[in-house]
């Protein structure tokens, strides 16, 4: 291949999650998730906004399909609202719910777009929250309730599936540190959170296989290279109890069916545990969790660069001046990409993987003529493709790369303050505004390959085509 190009049949594509983007939350029948409730709560959402319309996708997914379909993607990564089917989590299936999502698939086949569903994206229906959550084993059960009829309403044109994303966002932001729905601060619940979100994954594996003979399944895990601030034997064992817990606890599973020894033990030393094992873990759970994949899905957005802290924990130690973090304090660092995806190829052989989410939160304003140009995101983007690019040379089974994301939207507790989209949305109206970086992706994924100037030429030309 030439050197910026891509394989044949690479798979380009945005990712969205449905509580960040389709509002609509009174509407079709849909029950409340949890971050519902958590964002109604006062200061848990930076703005003290909520998601109740957020981008209004709901009843805009035609035009965001035509937004899709004029950047020439290949595959949409969206979410299944799980309280829009079952808004009590379990029992009655909302059938609104599910007709508003067959929609959509055919709407994007006709496009030429793959949809490729994620059935977790931490909007537990708050039903369930309210008997345990993830806390508890049966909301595992419930889950392949909800996957078993996703799969049985879309099985016959979704092939692509991936069932749980970032389980550790989920447990350990939402169950130990209460940044993120459902707010608890307790960690031995964000342990069994972690592993009943796994075997959620296992059991939505084992029944999507079931209703969808073709299907291809995989988990998304975000994963952040943890490099020690010294070579001091304490800053290196800080960065190896952050990778422990952070990116091995779920490899390790996954792939090898069981938890990472020396990260069991560092959480007897904190006293969340009192025994180098989980009381959580019944028999058989670990061999559905690892059962046999068809790719991973790998979320990347940063390293992590820690010092040894009190009480056995790492502490952040990066040192990158402003000018290289995003607005959201997160380093650009595009060779930790291709790290990352060189060791999962190494010691986890995945049979695919796909980067699922990369990109950058940028606040960029549109100037007098409308154009937003955001010079920083498209370097950001185009210095992560170029490691995804080495990472293909030197023989990382890389399918696909899907941006985060296609709208601004409502990024958690940082509500509408953090800006990821190649398209702004007008707070007002809701309109939709593409970017520089819009026109530059469309351009990458027309030529399968990543051009040579790092930025944007003068667009003017090309905004009478846009949708």
């Amino acid at each position: 291949m030439p050197k910026h190009d891509f394989p044949a049949g690479f798979l380009w594509g945005v990712a969205t999650s449905a509580a960040q983007i389709e509002g609509g939350r009174r509407e079709g029948g849909r029950g409340d998730s949890i971050w519902d409730r958590f964002a109604a709560l006062p200061g848990n959402i930076a703005d003290g906004s909520v998601p109740d319309v957020a981008c209004d996708h709901y009843h805009r997914w035609r035009e965001d399909v035509a937004l899709m379909k004029w950047l020439g993607l290949g595959g949409y990564r969206f979410s299944i609202a799980w309280p829009r089917v079952f808004p009590e989590g379990r029992g009655r299936v909302n059938v609104p719910g599910l007709d508003f999502y067959d929609a959509l698939v055919d709407a994007l086949l006709e496009a030429g777009i793959q949809p490729c569903p994620t059935l977790y994206h931490w909007d537990l229906p708050q039903a369930l929250q309210e008997a345990g959550g993830w806390g508890e084993r049966d909301t595992a059960e419930a889950f392949a309730q909800f996957a078993t009829v996703v799969a049985r309403r879309l099985g016959d044109r979704v092939r692509h599936w991936t069932t749980v994303n970032e389980p550790w966002c989920a447990a350990t932001l939402g169950h130990e540190e209460g940044k993120h729905a459902p707010g608890r601060c307790d960690p031995a619940e964000a342990l069994r959170a972690g592993h009943h979100l796994l075997l959620a994954h296992g059991l939505a594996t084992a029944a999507i296989r079931r209703e969808v003979r073709a299907a291809q399944l995989g988990i998304v895990l975000i994963h952040c290279p943890a490099h020690a601030a010294s070579d001091s034997a304490a800053d290196r064992d800080a960065a190896r109890w952050f990778d422990g817990f952070f990116n091995r606890w779920y490899l390790d599973p996954v792939f090898r069916g069981d938890y990472p020894a020396d990260a069991l033990a560092d959480r007897v030393a904190l006293g969340h545990l009192p025994a180098p094992e989980l009381p959580c873990v019944k028999e058989g759970d670990l061999a559905l969790i690892a059962a046999p994949l068809d790719f991973l899905g790998l979320n990347y957005y940063s390293r992590a660069v820690v010092r040894a802290g009190p009480h056995q924990r790492p502490v952040d130690a990066r040192g990158a001046p402003p000018a290289e973090l995003t607005d959201m304090g997160w380093e650009v660092y595009p060779q930790g990409l291709h790290e990352s995806l060189l060791r999962i190829h190494r010691e986890y052989r995945p049979r695919r993987i796909y980067v699922t989410e990369n990109g950058a939160a940028y606040t960029d304003r549109s100037d007098a003529r409308g154009r937003i140009a955001d010079a920083r995101r498209i370097a950001y983007l185009r210095a992560h493709l170029l490691a995804a690019r080495r990472a293909i040379a030197d023989g990382v089974p890389l399918a696909g790369y899907f941006v985060w994301s296609l709208l601004d939207n409502f990024e958690w507790g940082f509500g509408y303050t953090k800006q990821f989209g190649l398209y702004a949305v007008e707070p007002e109206t809701l309109r939709r505004i593409p970017k520089d970086s819009a026109f530059w992706y469309r351009d990458v994924v027309s030529a399968n390959a990543v051009p040579d100037q790092p930025a944007p030429q003068t667009r003017g030309e090309s905004r009478a085509s846009e949708p």
